[in-house]
């Protein structure tokens, strides 16, 4: 198998385990049937921006060129900080992305991934949200009608919850021995009454099964630009990390790079 051109990166459907495939502008490769060969990867020396396909010689979050970067919606400060986000000031980017994205339902989460976190996403995005950040278990905790309202009870509960991933601990299979219900009955007597009106109780916690034959103990990453050639064997995929047996690569890091990647049958 054979797939060459400029990376988008991994995407994922719902199964158990997940089905990942490898995305290119004009081609994809399907990388479950690819554990435990070879894996090649080549990047041939230039990138170009995921919007606009400006040649350039270094990207910004996750693939954009600088003027992207700068003016796109999507790499707007408050992507990020999601409660802080200015929309109703009328400074927002661009409106129409805006209402489309941001003026619409987001779930405000817990999940487990390295230890457990709280998070939000568009409702009916979760599934995609988790699968790429790795998380092994995750439940939606409350549905709020803007994203700047989740980013505001996000914020609240992270004074009592983290929300950041430990990608090491999340790539190891670094799992803490907790029960997430348990977690979300807690968290819930510490909402602020504001937003009790949004809080959802009787959600099931989803399991996450990742396509893994083994876990891997040191955590060295793969770096595109200063080894262009990779080969190694793949052991595993999760989040948006290729794991393989010698080292770990995010490839949605390196989406605008040119790159073949071949896999060898053994």
């Amino acid at each position: 198998m054979i797939a060459t051109g400029m990376l988008k990166g991994l995407k994922h459907e719902y199964e158990e385990p997940l089905n990942y495939t490898l995305a290119f502008k004009d081609a994809s490769l399907f990388m479950n049937d690819a554990l435990n060969q070879t894996v090649s990867i080549q990047f041939a020396g230039h990138i170009e921006c995921v919007y606009c396909g400006r040649k350039i010689k270094k990207s910004f979050n996750n693939g954009a060129c600088y003027p992207c970067f700068k003016n796109r919606p999507e790499n707007d400060l408050c992507i990020v900080k999601p409660h802080e986000c200015h929309f109703e000031q009328g400074t927002c980017r661009d409106a129409a992305w805006g209402e489309q994205h941001c003026m619409v339902p987001h779930y405000v989460y817990l999940a487990v991934s390295s230890d457990v976190k709280v998070g939000l996403t568009r409702k009916g995005n979760e599934l995609k949200r988790w699968g790429d950040q790795g998380a092994s278990y995750a439940v939606p905790v409350a549905e709020l009608p803007t994203r700047k309202m989740a980013g505001e009870l996000e914020v609240a509960l992270s004074e009592y919850i983290a929300d950041k991933t430990n990608w090491r601990k999340m790539l190891k299979g670094e799992l803490p021995d907790v029960s997430l219900e348990q977690v979300r009955q807690d968290i819930l007597k510490k909402v602020p009454e504001v937003f009790h009106p949004f809080l959802l109780r009787e959600e099931e916690v989803i399991a996450i099964v990742y396509p893994q034959l083994e876990q891997i103990d040191k955590i060295k990453s793969y770096n595109l630009d200063k080894t262009p050639c990779i080969e190694d064997r793949l052991i595993g995929i999760k989040g948006q990390y290729l794991i393989l047996e010698n080292g770990v690569i995010n490839m949605k890091k390196y989406a605008g790079y040119h790159i073949s990647v071949t896999v060898h049958d053994s």
